[in-house]
């Protein structure tokens, strides 16, 4: 199948074209068709699958040929609610991407800068609305968004906004949505909470589609696992990184603190590195963004939270620092380098309290990562606690309270 296939008008035709997409992903095989018949859809899929062109390319058609029958007064016929200002940001660039051809107008609007520009687009007239829930409750309660006229509505990373305390701002907007409307819900995890919030924004006959994360991890990633103690992590990256010398390096740390404390370690190994997390501000963000995006910075590190959005056309490595404790965001994580059929790796660094983590990871892309176990840092297995069959170590210690907690500290920065 090729985006021919799917029905599309000349002006999109034409930037896709511009933008060199030829087939669509699975995804996109399967959720555009529906989508243009007007039929509200459930998609579970993780960064990387294409779903924002799966649901971007038949609002704007949509929009487009509505516009073309009617001539109406531009209005705000489309809200799209995501919960990171650098995934928001993303999503309206690829509005502009596919509605180049067009006469249409998109916004984004997010907390953590004034809003004075914002407001100011808002009341040029926008057809599509990207947001992040804090703005976008806040303009509306000022009185400068209505959403009266809403008849695509997408709520994209619906687990995220469980992680970030959104849950209560979405549940706002939709007694401000008319009921009228088309909706569209993406969520890479359906735990019971999203599952219910589902049911609340589809229509019955809503039509279900799950690219599973096997699909959703890129064939040309090549996936390596280190062991290693958690004092040698630096060491080893460095000197990855002057070894391999990789054009672009995104690098996750599990918090905030330690994304500063590895661009301060790896400063003094004279490698430049900046940070990316909740505690930077909106315009050093955006900045450090701009300079990994064109080429200008070698090395970021970032949290997940942070990083939704980052997209970087042939991004060479990803280095999970830390294994995440989620198994699913290994997924998110990896599924950032081996796009558009570019080659990739993914390394992994794992310490003695990491290997449950691992193990979960293992089980659920059901597959085990090649094991590196000849470099200058290996830690020996034969000192680390005996893993349980199903992955635990025996006599663990308590755990702390998950470190998706942190986030809803962030709430009010996005």
């Amino acid at each position: 199948m090729t985006f021919n296939d799917l029905q599309l008008v000349l002006p999109i035709q034409k930037a896709l074209q511009n933008k060199g997409y030829i087939q669509p992903t699975p995804i996109q095989q399967q959720a555009i068709p529906y989508l243009l018949q007007h039929k509200d859809l459930l998609g579970s899929a993780q960064t990387g699958t294409g779903k924002t062109a799966a649901f971007a390319i038949p609002i704007i058609q949509h929009i487009y040929q509505n516009k073309q029958n009617q001539q109406e007064k531009r209005k705000i016929q489309a809200l799209i609610v995501t919960p990171t200002r650098e995934l928001a940001i993303q999503i309206a660039e690829n509005f502009t991407a596919y509605a180049k051809h067009t006469d249409l107008r998109n916004a984004v609007i997010f907390g953590g800068v004034k809003q004075t520009s914002q407001v100011s687009l808002l009341k040029q007239g926008v057809d599509i609305l990207v947001a992040t829930p804090g703005r976008l409750l806040d303009l509306m309660g000022q009185g400068f968004i209505s959403l009266k006229d809403i008849r695509y509505f997408v709520l994209d990373e619906a687990d995220h906004m469980l992680d970030m305390g959104f849950i209560h701002d979405i549940k706002k907007l939709l007694d401000a949505l008319p009921e009228n409307r088309q909706s569209l819900f993406f969520s890479a995890t359906m735990p019971k909470q999203i599952e219910a919030l589902s049911k609340q924004i589809l229509k019955k006959d809503y039509v279900r589609v799950t690219i599973k994360p096997q699909q959703a991890t890129a064939e040309l990633v090549d996936q390596e696992v280190y062991f290693v103690t958690k004092n040698d992590k630096i060491k080893l990256l460095s000197d990855l990184i002057l070894k391999k010398n990789p054009a672009s390096v995104l690098v996750f740390s599990r918090t905030k603190h330690g994304a500063n404390k590895i661009v301060k370690l790896l400063a003094r190994k004279n490698i430049k590195a900046e940070a990316i997390h909740g505690n930077k501000s909106q315009a050093a963000r955006q900045k450090t963004l701009k300079a990994f995006k064109t080429g200008r910075l070698q090395v970021l590190v970032a949290t997940d939270i942070a990083a939704r959005g980052i997209d970087v056309s042939k991004l060479e490595l990803v280095v999970n620092y830390d294994l995440p404790n989620i198994s699913e965001t290994y997924i998110h994580r990896i599924g950032r380098t081996g796009r558009a059929k570019e080659s990739g790796v993914a390394i992994s660094f794992c310490a003695a309290d990491e290997r449950s983590f691992l193990r979960d990871i293992e089980k659920l892309i059901k597959q085990k990562i090649p094991q590196m176990l000849n470099h200058a840092y290996h830690d020996d297995s034969k000192e680390l606690p005996p893993l349980k069959p199903g992955g635990g170590r025996r006599n663990p210690k308590p755990k702390s309270a998950s470190n998706r907690s942190h986030t809803s500290r962030n709430r009010k920065r996005h």
